[in-house]
């Protein structure tokens, strides 16, 4: 089984309600604007998860290799998932929330 699905698809947010545009180069799965995502995934971009609730962001991490890595906790049933940080594109990640993310370390 593949342990990546390319989902690449705009959306609109679930948390704040803005219009999220495609990564283009990878799968856009939260939003840039105030980093929430949706609990939908098993494996990267295959959306076979039916909890389906908020995955708020709690921490980011710096990654010599991915940049920065976003942790959250699902909302409903706090499952704990990691995230790479879109840092380029149309819409990239707010820095300033990535960065006070990474005050909350620890």
């Amino acid at each position: 089984m593949k342990r990546f699905v390319k989902n690449d698809s705009g959306f609109v947010c679930a948390n704040c309600g803005r219009t999220v545009e495609p990564l283009g180069y990878s799968s856009r799965d939260h939003c840039p604007f105030c980093l929430y995502s949706l609990h939908v995934d098993v494996l990267p971009g295959d959306r076979a998860n039916h909890c389906g609730a908020l995955l708020r962001p709690v921490s980011a991490s710096p990654d010599a290799k991915k940049g920065f890595v976003i942790e959250y906790v699902c909302t409903k049933c706090a499952a704990r998932l990691r995230c790479r940080a879109a840092l380029s594109g149309a819409q990239p990640d707010d820095v300033d929330l990535i960065i006070a993310l990474t005050a909350k370390q620890g």
